[in-house]
């Protein structure tokens, strides 16, 4: 009789439930985006993506509140970002507008998918470069524009267009330099305030109470044209902080210059 104990198959690790649900949900928010896009359904899709990005910022929160955080979790969030704010926004942008260049000719119907694609794919670039650097950062600034602000712009764009009943055909000609100038936006070098810094958690001044007030009249008054105007200038910021920072660098005198 053998004294050997048995050896048993290691057990599979497990996956956090709730954090996973709400990633889960966001992804299924930019597929669903996609889905009503091909139906002509534009205001539902824009909408849609955005509730990807509320879906997606909660995962997180619920994470670091539930201390479920894993590296699954983190994979698995940024496959989910790349379904809703790469693939969803670009598809999007295509259905709307970009689709509609081809009756101008072959060509123009290559611009069209092209532009769509180097949205998608700076998009992947966007998360890929994040994943690698996200331990050496500074993670009060993004270097280049975030994944979702970027889909935020592209998307409120086409909801405040639709609720103006202003077509996609009737832009064809502007929304491939939007798809493309936010796509390289995402993977420059200029620097976004990413808001982590803020005291989410903290006691805060009287004063930020008004302040929340007053962004969410407006908000409620009217979401499409308040989130493109808010995110227009988010997009802008980072150019005009990077170059602010630069011109300050070099007016700065040298030590031991007089």
């Amino acid at each position: 009789m053998s004294d050997t104990t048995p050896v048993r198959a290691p057990r599979h690790p497990g996956i956090y439930l709730l954090p996973n649900l709400f990633t889960t949900g966001a992804m299924f928010s930019g597929f669903y985006a996609i889905v009503v896009s091909i139906g002509g359904r534009f205001t539902e899709a824009a909408i849609a993506v955005f509730v990807a990005a509320l879906l997606d910022g909660m995962d997180g929160r619920v994470a670091r509140l539930t201390h479920t955080q894993s590296e699954f979790g983190v994979q698995y969030d940024s496959l989910s970002d790349l379904v809703s704010f790469g693939l969803a926004p670009s598809l999007v942008m295509y259905n709307w507008s970009l689709s509609s260049l081809s009756e101008y000719g072959p060509l123009w119907g290559k611009v069209g998918w092209a532009a769509a694609f180097i949205y998608a794919v700076c998009a992947a670039l966007r998360l890929a470069r994040f994943n690698t650097q996200v331990g050496v950062i500074d993670k009060r600034y993004f270097q280049g524009l975030a994944s979702p602000a970027a889909a935020a712009v592209c998307m409120s764009f086409v909801w405040s267009m639709e609720k103006f009943q202003v077509s996609g055909p009737e832009l064809d000609m502007f929304t491939p330099f939007l798809a493309v100038v936010v796509g390289l936006l995402m993977v420059s070098r200029f620097r976004y305030y990413s808001f982590k810094s803020l005291p989410m958690g903290d006691k805060v001044p009287f004063l930020w109470i008004l302040v929340a007030v007053l962004i969410l009249v407006p908000f409620f008054v009217d979401p499409p044209r308040v989130l493109l105007a808010v995110f227009s200038l988010y997009l802008l910021s980072g150019p005009a902080v990077t170059l602010w920072g630069l011109a300050t660098h070099r007016r700065r005198p040298r030590r031991g210059v007089t």
